[in-house]
C-alpha cells in the first residue's frame, strides 16, 4: 500500500508497510519516543529482534512518512498459538481458535507531530490491512491509567474483556474485537472508578465489557456495559 494524507498541520505524508529494510528507522524513532516520555512504563518498547520477527511474516508494520522520515508507525503481530498467557484465551476462545488471533501491538509518534492524529490513521489503515478471513479476532493489553493507548483500543472497536496480572505480574486491561460480532444495544452501563480494580473485575466476571473512559473531578473511570 502507499496512501498519502494530509495533517491537521498540514503536512502531506506517505503511509505503507514498513520491510526489514526500515528497522534502524524504527529503532531511532523508538528512542526518541522513550526519551521524550515522563513516564517510562507508559511504553513496553520491543527490541530489534521482536520487529525483525513482526516484519519477517509474522505480523505487519505501517508507517508514515514526512519528506522520507519515519515520523510514526504502527505494528500488529501474529502470535505463535502456543505462547504463554496467549490473548486468545483472556478472550474466552477455545485454543482451536487462537490462529485467528491478532494482537494490536506497539505504535510510536514523532514527539514533534504528536496532535495529528497519527496514531488513528494508522490504526484505521492497518485494521483495513487484516485479512479477516483468516483472522477474527484483534486483541491487545493496556495498563491502567495509559488513557491515550485506552482511548485508541476504543475508537478502533476494542472492548475491554479482562484485567488481570500479565507479563510477569504487571496489571493489564485485555481487549478484543470480533470482526464477526454484530453491534447490539447496551442493556445496563455503569461508571467505575479506574482505581477501583475489583470492582472493575467482578463486572467483567458477571459478563460486562468495558467500552469507554472518561475524566470527572480530577477522576478517570470506566464505563463498563451490560448486553444482556
Amino acid at each position: 500500500m502507499n496512501r498519502k494524507q494530509v495533517l491537521k498541520n498540514g503536512e502531506k505524508i506517505v503511509i505503507k508497510r514498513l520491510t526489514v529494510v526500515d528497522i534502524d528507522a524504527v529503532l531511532s524513532l523508538q528512542d526518541e519516543v522513550i526519551q521524550s516520555l515522563t513516564t517510562v512504563s507508559s511504553l513496553q518498547p520491543l527490541s530489534k529482534e521482536e520487529y525483525v520477527h513482526i516484519l519477517t511474516g509474522n505480523g505487519m508494520m505501517l508507517g508514515a512518512f514526512s519528506y522520507d522520515e519515519l515520523i510514526a508507525f504502527r505494528a500488529l503481530l501474529i502470535p505463535s498459538v502456543d505462547e504463554p498467557e496467549h490473548l486468545g484465551e483472556d478472550a474466552g476462545l477455545e485454543q482451536e481458535g487462537w490462529s485467528q488471533v491478532i494482537y494490536s501491538e506497539i505504535s510510536n509518534v514523532k514527539p514533534s507531530f504528536r496532535g495529528n492524529g497519527l496514531q488513528k490513521i494508522l490504526g484505521e489503515f492497518i485494521i483495513e490491512e487484516i485479512d479477516t478471513k483468516k483472522f477474527r479476532y484483534i486483541c491487545a493489553t493496556v495498563a491502567p491509567f495509559n488513557i491515550a493507548s485506552l482511548l485508541d483500543k476504543f475508537v478502533h472497536g476494542l472492548q475491554i474483556i479482562a484485567l488481570k496480572e500479565k507479563y510477569e505480574g504487571s496489571l493489564r486491561y485485555v481487549l478484543v474485537r470480533d470482526f464477526e460480532e454484530q453491534s447490539k444495544e447496551a442493556k445496563t452501563c455503569k461508571l467505575v472508578k479506574m482505581e477501583n480494580i475489583e470492582e472493575q473485575q467482578a463486572l467483567i466476571e458477571k459478563g460486562w465489557r468495558g467500552v469507554h473512559v472518561e475524566k470527572q473531578d480530577q477522576q478517570w473511570f470506566v464505563e463498563y456495559q451490560s448486553f444482556w
